[in-house]
């Protein structure tokens, strides 16, 4: 088991599950600090880290949930397209009011809950997002590996949100590559669904073939996408 932690394939999924939490998780931050805008100055540590932690116990549950769910034929393939059509919608401009309905609480135990409410409502993305990286690993110990992942996310999206969120406006290929991380995962996972394993090889040249045609598709869409989209008002 110890020997497993020490593959390259567990450091990529590691990296994976990280990158995507940050990318996908940057909203997390935002509805931290609104939930928690009206507490006391002495409770706002505690609502952040209460909220953080109760979300992150409930991704955990979803997600185990989810590498059960993805061992039935046809759902991976039903993951992959959303995967794509996630990532497609990272190069894309969206609105900026998507948070408008979280309400502050000055009671901390209601703003734990608006956080963890609200981080239910916004995972469905990360969930299946981590859970392909997760079964793309090859791992026999996936819930320990997105355990692992989502653990060394979190103090990265609540110390360090701010410098990743300043880094994505400075440089918009971090979102590039993070969209095509997306379906590069969404290519691999397709591979290894079971209603498709006997019909397609599983080596390792069909399941990078596979990842670079979805990280292409995602780049082309989400490019084309991108260049329909009017233009944000000065």
């Amino acid at each position: 088991m110890v020997d497993e932690f020490l593959t390259a394939h567990f450091w990529i999924a590691v990296g994976q599950i990280i990158m995507i939490d940050i990318l996908l998780g940057g909203d997390n931050a935002v509805v931290i600090a609104l939930a928690c805008r009206k507490l006391p100055q002495h409770q706002r540590l505690k609502g952040i880290l209460w909220g953080t932690a109760g979300a992150i116990v409930l991704r955990v549950v979803l997600i185990a949930f989810a590498l059960t769910l993805l061992q039935v034929p046809y759902l991976k393939l039903v993951g992959a397209a959303l995967l794509m059509w996630i990532g497609v919608k990272l190069l894309v401009p969206q609105d900026e009011d998507g948070h408008s309905g979280i309400e502050g609480s000055d009671k901390l135990w209601a703003a734990v809950k608006t956080v963890i409410v609200a981080d239910l409502v916004m995972s469905v993305d990360n969930v299946i997002a981590i859970a392909g990286a997760a079964t793309g690993a090859g791992s026999q110990h996936q819930l320990a590996l997105v355990i692992f992942g989502l653990v060394v996310s979190i103090p990265i999206i609540i110390w360090g949100s701010q410098l990743v969120l300043k880094l994505m406006d400075r440089f918009p290929m971090i979102i590039t590559v993070g969209a095509m991380l997306l379906g590069w995962i969404a290519g691999t996972m397709a591979q290894t669904d079971p209603a498709v394993k006997d019909w397609v090889p599983q080596t390792s040249v069909w399941q990078y073939g596979l990842g670079a045609l979805g990280a292409a598709l995602v780049f082309l869409l989400g490019s084309a996408l991108n260049r329909k989209a009017p233009a944000e008002p000065t």
